[in-house]
C-alpha cells in the first residue's frame, strides 16, 4: 500500500468519528473524503472535505458552527455545493 493510500485510510477513519458532529452544525450539508482546494485550484493533498450550502465568514456564524481547520491533524476543507435535493 503507498503513502496516498494510507493516507487516505486514516482521513476515511476520521471521518466516521467526526461526520456526524459536522452535519449538525449551520450550513454543512455534506461531509466525504477528497483533495483540498487552495486558492481556487485543486491539490493533490487528500483532505476531509465539508460541503456547506454556502460559504460564511466566521463573523457570520455563531461560534458553535465553525468548522474547524484541522481534525485529528488532517485538514479540513470546506467547499461550497449550494443546495443539495433528491430529484
Amino acid at each position: 500500500m503507498d503513502e496516498k493510500q494510507r493516507t487516505i485510510e486514516q482521513v476515511t477513519r476520521v471521518k466516521a468519528r467526526h461526520e456526524q458532529e459536522l452535519l449538525r452544525l449551520a450550513n454543512v450539508v455534506g461531509v466525504g473524503v477528497g483533495f483540498r482546494h487552495k486558492h481556487g485550484q485543486l491539490t493533490d493533498e487528500v483532505a476531509l472535505v465539508v460541503n456547506v450550502s454556502q460559504k460564511k465568514s466566521v463573523l457570520e456564524l455563531s461560534q458553535k458552527d465553525i468548522i474547524p481547520t484541522e481534525l485529528e491533524g488532517i485538514p479540513v476543507d470546506v467547499q461550497e455545493v449550494g443546495h443539495i435535493r433528491a430529484l
